[in-house]
């Protein structure tokens, strides 16, 4: 009897995604040393993390012994070390950003406090990693690596002193009230800096004895804004403050400390200069926490992803027992499916999990550019460094590079690069050309993984509890959702609260070199589709090409008073596409993540039973998130073309535009079908100059016909969306879950 492909049984999933299938999605198949530090960061979490939460300790704003025993389990673990260079003591070569990616997305899969906690350390140490002196390197992260066996020393343990206690303590990170001014400047000496500080919600002040800490000159001698290293045995006060009463992230210490001490001005992170008189810090507080700051916006963004993800097999769990004890004997559907009978629930689980899904492959896509972008960036410091380039020199220079990027893209972008392969080849092998094309990149991803995984992942978590009835909010909940989702608002104000993510995003994403790499992007997605019409990629690429045109458009457009509609302080115009633009690019690098499992996977053995139907749920899972990103990206585009207009009125001016009923009428008997066309299609005064019941008649915008038609195509490449949605939420009844979690509840 033969087999055709008709009647071979549909693959469906089998069961959760697991480390197999994650490492080529996110591509660290064959590292070695990151497969491992995930499983030891899995240890800690499921072991010593989840004891502790089960047993109540998030139930204290102190910072207590149980809460510190986790630091010897981060350093025991590995954890601890790393982020730190081999040479101070690591043990991962090379960038760390995936590396630390994957430890925050493991601690924070049970509690994203243990991750603050672990990730803190590391943003107290990275001013002085980005920026600081090789004697600073050298000094303290080499005592930062836990002590080896026989090692007589203090380790140190960081915290970063950015906000204060002014209000609204955390909007405006360039506005300091932290002083710093000459103490000492005896002859031939160096000189001794007084550094008043305060800082509030400062992580890790329950037990950190090393602060980074920003500073104003508050001294003629000293020019504008650093960071300096304090210790806690500086002369002066190193008080830790009061704990800060928090809701959420209750694993990591936050208080409140208040800091006046002396300090050599060596501590000045970076180093300085003196001229005629005056210390000159080599980098502003700004320029440091710029470094900082867009390497660990992503780390932050991927523990709400993990939330998402952690969520998935308690909500089913609670769904097919929800009826269990009651009536129903074992194998009939309501035994064996509960809740699962019903379409609703599984349908906003599927929501729940695609989310989960695009936030995480963003998150990581982000922390892999950054890894390729770290030697890059310091390759263009050398270059400007050894060519005595600042200013606007340095300005000149990285502008040449930038237009060479821009060839390099339109070449490869356009097909030219067979016409002219020496060029290609030349620019290709440019360090600077390279760093241009990720840079451009990476100032969009880091801002935009930041903003969509922990803003729209918070509300996402809250379906997820939701899901779970009345069971979700208790203390006991399977997978410890309800703290969960208050620790998601936590995290969406982490490193700037959303708005300063959507400015920063509204600036870079106008960069002429990212959206020449994103109409490449567009012709991507268009390729997939013609190959892979089931994951949506059709749909995103006419999304992203409706956003392009609305982008375009605005740059240009006014509103209905002659005012500049894209500009930076028209925030409720560059805020709404930065958010839409963030749809996609989630959605986009899902769809990049399953083709990558699709074209991988049949590399390892052990996937091979399931694979099919591992990437067939998951390719249905990207094809349901692209519909919802293209409803985003419609709706959001809509409303600024047509919204800062004004609403014809029904004056004499546009009455006379509409169509008479009894003109009509007559007409009708020349040219059959009149009526009803123009009635379908324009106004029709009634007799007796009716107008019809509504505000005004139609609006017809002038330039605008080309939008109509990307959104009337946008819209018909929903086609098939819902069908996916319906087959994913199928493999959900079907999928085999473990019988409990592996961790305490």
């Amino acid at each position: 009897m033969s087999t055709t492909a008709e009647n071979l049984p549909t693959p469906t999933l089998q069961t959760v995604p697991g480390d197999d299938v994650r490492q080529i999605m996110w591509r660290y198949t064959g590292r070695y040393d990151l497969a491992m530090l995930v499983q030891s960061s899995r240890t800690v979490a499921r072991g010593p993390v989840a004891r502790l939460v089960a047993e109540g300790a998030r139930n204290s704003h102190e910072w207590t012994a149980a809460k510190a025993s986790l630091l010897p389990s981060f350093d025991e673990s590995g954890i601890t070390a790393a982020f730190l260079d081999t040479e101070y003591g690591g043990f991962v070569e090379g960038p760390k950003n995936l590396a630390l990616a994957l430890v925050a997305f493991e601690l924070a899969w049970v509690d994203a406090g243990a991750a603050t906690c672990s990730l803190a350390g590391n943003l107290g140490l990275a001013p002085i990693h980005e920026r600081g002196t090789p004697e600073q390197r050298a000094r303290y992260m080499t005592c930062a690596a836990p002590p080896k066996p026989g090692e007589n020393r203090q380790q140190i343990r960081a915290a970063f002193a950015l906000t204060e206690p002014i209000p609204f303590v955390g909007v405006e990170t360039g506005m300091l009230s932290g002083k710093v001014r000459v103490a000492e400047w005896a002859d031939g000496q160096e000189p001794l800096l007084q550094v008043d500080k305060r800082g509030r919600f400062i992580t890790n002040m329950g037990f950190a004895n090393v602060v980074t800490a920003a500073v104003n000159s508050d001294d003629p001698r000293i020019k504008g804004t650093c960071m300096v290293i304090l210790e806690e045995t500086d002369p002066g006060i190193f008080d830790r403050g009061v704990p800060t009463k928090k809701l959420v992230h209750q694993l990591s210490s936050t208080r409140d400390p208040v800091f006046i001490q002396t300090v050599p001005a060596s501590r000045i992170i970076g180093g300085y200069t003196i001229k005629d008189g005056v210390i000159i810090p080599k980098y502003s507080h700004s320029e440091i926490i710029e470094a900082v700051f867009r390497r660990t916006r992503v780390t932050v963004g991927l523990m709400t992803s993990a939330k998402l993800l952690s969520a998935v097999e308690p909500v089913i769990m609670y769904q097919r027992r929800r009826f269990r004890g009651g009536e129903g004997a074992p194998g009939t559907p309501r035994y064996e499916l509960g809740l699962q009978q019903k379409e609703d629930v599984l349908h906003r689980l599927v929501d729940i999990w695609a989310t989960g899904e695009a936030s995480a492959s963003l998150g990581f896509a982000a922390a892999r550019i950054f890894d390729e972008l770290d030697p890059l960036e310091k390759e263009k410091d050398q270059y400007l460094e050894r060519n005595n380039l600042s200013g606007r020199a340095a300005m000149k220079a990285l502008s040449k590079t930038q237009q060479d990027a821009l060839e390099l893209v339109r070449l490869k972008g356009s097909g030219m690069a067979k016409a002219d392969p020496q060029r290609v080849v030349a620019l290709e092998a440019d360090k600077l050309v390279q760093f241009a094309i990720l840079d451009a990149q990476a100032n969009v991803y880091c801002p935009a993984c930041k903003l969509w995984n922990t803003g729209y992942g918070a509300n996402m978590m809250r379906e997820a509890v939701s899901l779970m009835g009345g069971y979700g909010v208790t203390e006991d909940c399977p997978g410890f959702l309800g703290q969960k989702w208050m620790d998601a608002q936590l995290e969406a104000t982490y490193e700037g609260p959303e708005a300063v993510q959507r400015l920063q995003l509204s600036i870079t994403m106008t960069n002429e070199l990212f959206l020449e790499q994103f109409k490449q992007w567009i012709l991507a997605m268009r390729r997939i589709a013609a190959e892979k019409p089931g994951t949506g990629a059709c749909t995103v690429a006419s999304a992203m090409q409706l956003w392009l045109w609305t982008f375009t458009y605005l740059q240009q457009a006014v509103d209905a008073d002659g005012a500049k509609l894209y500009h930076k302080t028209r925030q409720s115009v560059t805020f709404p596409l930065a958010d839409s633009l963030c749809w996609l690019l989630a959605s986009r690098q899902f769809i990049l993540d399953v083709l990558e499992l699709e074209a991988k996977g049949p590399e390892n053995p052990g996937l091979a039973e399931g694979l099919a139907g591992t990437v067939k749920f998951l390719s249905d899972l990207s094809h349901v998130q692209a519909a919802r990103a293209a409803g985003e990206v419609g709706r959001v585009c809509a409303e600024l073309i047509y919204g800062y207009q004004r609403h014809p009125a029904w004056d004499e001016s546009s009455c006379r535009a509409c169509y008479c009923a009894e003109e009509l009428e007559s007409l009708e008997g020349i040219i059959p079908g009149i009526d009803s066309m123009a009635r379908t299609c324009a106004d029709v005064a009634e007799a007796g100059d009716a107008v019809p019941l509504k505000a005004g008649p139609c609006v017809k915008l002038t330039g605008v016909d080309t939008f109509l038609r990307l959104r009337a195509k946008l819209d018909s490449c929903l086609t098939g969306a819902r069908l996916a949605k319906d087959r994913a939420a199928e493999s959900l009844t079907k999928v085999m879950i473990p019988e409990a979690l592996d961790y305490p509840v």
